[in-house]
C-alpha cells in the first residue's frame, strides 16, 4: 500500500524532546497503527527526509537510546 505522509500536527515528539527545548526527534504514532511503519523525522528539519522503521526496528532504537542515554 501507498500511503501519503502525515500532516504536520499528526507528528509527535518524544517526552525527553519535550523536556530539551522539543529539539529532537517526532514520530507518527496514528501512521504506524494504521500502517505498521513507525516514522521517524527531525523536529528541526521537519520537511527533510525521514526513517521508516518496523515496529521491531523502532523498538531495538528506543532500547539503544535508553541504554546509551
Amino acid at each position: 500500500m501507498n500511503y501519503s505522509l502525515p500532516a504536520d500536527d499528526a507528528w509527535t515528539s518524544s517526552s525527553y524532546s519535550q523536556g530539551n527545548g522539543g529539539e529532537c526527534v517526532e514520530w507518527a504514532p496514528a501512521h504506524a497503527a494504521l500502517t505498521g511503519q513507525v516514522l521517524l523525522r527531525d523536529s528541526k528539519t521537519p520537511h527533510a527526509p525521514h526513517l521508516t522503521l518496523t515496529p521491531e526496528s523502532f523498538a531495538g532504537l528506543v532500547s539503544l537510546a535508553k541504554a546509551r542515554g
